[in-house]
This record gives structure tokens, C-alpha cells and sequence, in this order.
């Protein structure tokens, strides 16, 4: 019963949307290499995810194959080196459709001082404003972030942009070169647009 309560308030906020099962390889030596970078960078000697941050990404580049292809390799990461390689929970194409590439139990390298506790949300694009004004992209991201803002009891104002990894609550990165460093996608203005889009999805869901 209370299993059901659960399922019931989790819908009220947002149904699942439609999501595209295509994992990458990611298997015990990448869990193990994760493990490592987890201990190194957190002080937590674990592959393990308990999701309370949401992450949001662009690629850089307008290929969804590309940026699969890009985190299946397993390459060191192209900025900071070391392993495992890049990676993130979901991508989404420019045309709407939501990728998943990585169970979300399971940490994935996309953002310096988070990837401990966040879920990683690709946006197939080269801007912020280039995504925001894509009818279908920006519907699936906002469909997929309420999905797990409910699932996973994520509050919005942990919904961030890569930009603002370094005023999260939660980050933590016990290795000082990297201490300081985050990206220049999804700026706190941009990302300000997008939460009260989230806010406002959200409410029309629990209104219906």
C-alpha cells in the first residue's frame, strides 16, 4: 500500500516519459575506475548513486551519435585526463527524443565536485538559448526533469546548470586543482528560465 502511495504522489508530479533504453558499456572494470575516482575526489570508495542533484548539460556539438560514441569509449576525459571517462545518465536529441544510457544507481563522471549525488541530462546542442528554443527538446527535458524530480524527491532548486556546480550545496571535491572548476553551459540566468518552466509543468501536473 504505502508502495503505491508512493508511485501515486510521484505521478501526480510528473508520468515517465517516453525514454530510449541505449547503454553505453559500462561494466566492472569502468564501475571499478568509477569507484576509484570516487574515492579520490569524494572519500567515498563507491559506484553507487543516491541521486539528490540533477544536473543539465549541452554537448557541443549537434550530434546525438557523437556524444554516445564520445562517452561509450571510455577515453580520459579530454580536459582533466584520468578515468573513468565522461559520461551521463541521459542524452536528448533535437528532435525530442530521450536517450538513457546508464542505470541511475550509478555514478557517471560529468560534472567535477557532484557526481556523487547528480544525475547527468545531456542536451544535444552548442547553447543554452539554443535549446531553450527548441519546442521538442526543451518539452522532453522538462517532462524527463520532473520525472525524476518526483522520483527521486529532488528539490527544483537542485535542478542547476553545469555552470553553477560550484554554489551547489552539495559539492565536494577533496582533489584542490580541481577545486574551482566547472563549465560555461547552462548559466544561472538561462537556468533560472528553465526552473520556472519546471515549476510550472510541475503544478499544471498536480492541478490535473
Amino acid at each position: 500500500m504505502f508502495a503505491a502511495l508512493v508511485a501515486a504522489v510521484v505521478l501526480a508530479i510528473a508520468p515517465k516519459p517516453h525514454v530510449v533504453w541505449k547503454p553505453i558499456p559500462y561494466g566492472a572494470q569502468r564501475k571499478a575506475e568509477m569507484a576509484a575516482y570516487a574515492e579520490k575526489h569524494y572519500g567515498i570508495h563507491s559506484w553507487v548513486l543516491h541521486p539528490k542533484v540533477i544536473v543539465e548539460h549541452y554537448t557541443g556539438s549537434d550530434s546525438f551519435s557523437a556524444a554516445w560514441n564520445s562517452f561509450a569509449s571510455n577515453a580520459p576525459d579530454g580536459e582533466l585526463g584520468g578515468l573513468p571517462g565522461d559520461c551521463a545518465h541521459f542524452i536528448i536529441d533535437r528532435d525530442g527524443t530521450i536517450y538513457q544510457l546508464v542505470h541511475l544507481n550509478v555514478m557517471c563522471r560529468h560534472t567535477v565536485g557532484l557526481n556523487y549525488v547528480a544525475i547527468g541530462i545531456e542536451h544535444v546542442g552548442t547553447s543554452d538559448a539554443e535549446i531553450l528554443g527548441d519546442p521538442a527538446q526543451i518539452r522532453s527535458s522538462l517532462e524527463l526533469t520532473a520525472w525524476l524530480v518526483g522520483r527521486f524527491h529532488i528539490k527544483i532548486r537542485n535542478v542547476i546548470g553545469h555552470n553553477e556546480s560550484l554554489s551547489s550545496p552539495y559539492h565536494r571535491e577533496l582533489y584542490k586543482p580541481w577545486a574551482h572548476q566547472t563549465h560555461a553551459d547552462w548559466k544561472r540566468a538561462d537556468m533560472d528560465v528553465y526552473r520556472a518552466k519546471l515549476r510550472a509543468l510541475i503544478d499544471a501536473n498536480r492541478r490535473h
